[in-house]
């Protein structure tokens, strides 16, 4: 099935963590250092400056935003005034960028980070999936993750699906009341799983690369595949059911459903995701195509 794409914004550096709320799209531009909210029309305004490099975002239950600081390992809430304060300081739990999250109806925020230092080409290392409590307290929840990345939440609150990028699969989790995590399974295979070696060795082996996610009402995640310049549709069990190639010269590095009716997927595109190519350049565009099945579940 070929889905026409449209243009929603252009001139971006590199668009990531984007998500659907109070009847907009929400973004962070990495290398602009700023999240960006935009209407469905497509004009855009920066809600805040994050010297540190925005990423994952998403809300507390009293509305206020919360934002990854990449750089320097820090969650950061947006007060009513505008203003940004620490929610939760994750330095000594990194070892590489923090990276994107999701925030669960309580105001527990998952947060993965890289493992390792992934823009000087560093050898990776499996590292931690965070839970952040309302309160801001940090707890471990998981570990030997490999490159924990865009991650889901179910309906019902009880199951947590997260992206292992370097893993080329999503694992699942039970999500307890108290918040912490239980019977891991791989929720999807996507391609052979990869031996960890020097950066060289290990990048040609990622073969599918899942990043940021987001679920549909069929249970399906649509994925941004990083080393493959498309979205994915994917079952449970590992079937593909549906691509999206993205424009020639151009990948896809996360995707969200979102619009009127939860059917509209937006599509975070740009030649390369590095930081030397990215940070000078402004050819990050946000595409959007209609889609069958609705959002569901969180982000």
């Amino acid at each position: 099935m070929t889905r026409a794409l449209r243009t929603v914004l252009e001139g971006g550096h590199f668009f990531e963590g984007p998500r659907w709320h109070d009847d907009a799209w929400w973004v962070s531009d990495f290398y602009a250092h700023r999240v960006l909210r935009i209407t469905d029309a497509g004009q855009a305004e920066t809600v805040v400056e994050v010297d540190g490099q925005p990423s994952g975002l998403g809300w507390l239950p009293d509305g206020t935003l919360l934002v990854v600081s990449m750089k320097d390992h820090r969650l950061l809430r947006v007060e009513s005034d505008g203003q940004l304060s620490v929610h939760a300081e994750l330095e000594t739990y990194c070892g590489g960028h923090l990276n994107d999250l999701v925030v669960d109806e309580r105001g527990r925020a998952y947060v993965g980070d890289f493992g390792f230092d992934l823009m000087a080409g560093g050898d990776p290392h499996p590292t931690s999936l965070l839970r952040v409590d309302p309160d801001g307290r940090v707890t471990v929840v998981a570990e030997d993750m490999l490159f924990p990345n865009g991650a889901v939440i179910t309906p019902d609150g009880t199951s947590l699906i997260v992206g292992e990028t370097l893993g080329c699969r999503y694992s699942a989790f039970h999500v307890e009341a108290d918040g912490s995590l239980s019977g891991r399974r791989v929720w999807a295979a996507l391609a052979p799983l990869p031996t960890l070696g020097t950066f060289a060795e290990t990048l040609p082996q990622v073969r599918v690369a899942p990043d940021g996610c987001c679920l549909d009402a069929e249970g399906m995640i649509w994925a941004a595949d990083a080393m493959g310049a498309r979205a994915i549709r994917i079952r449970e069990g590992g079937e593909i059911v549906e691509e999206i190639r993205a424009p020639h010269g151009l990948g896809i590095f996360a995707c969200m459903l979102g619009g009127a009716d939860g059917r509209t997927l937006l599509l975070c595109s740009a030649p390369d995701f590095l930081e030397a190519n990215r940070a000078p350049a402004t050819e990050a565009v946000l595409l959007a195509t209609e889609v069958d099945v609705p959002h569901a579940g969180r982000p």
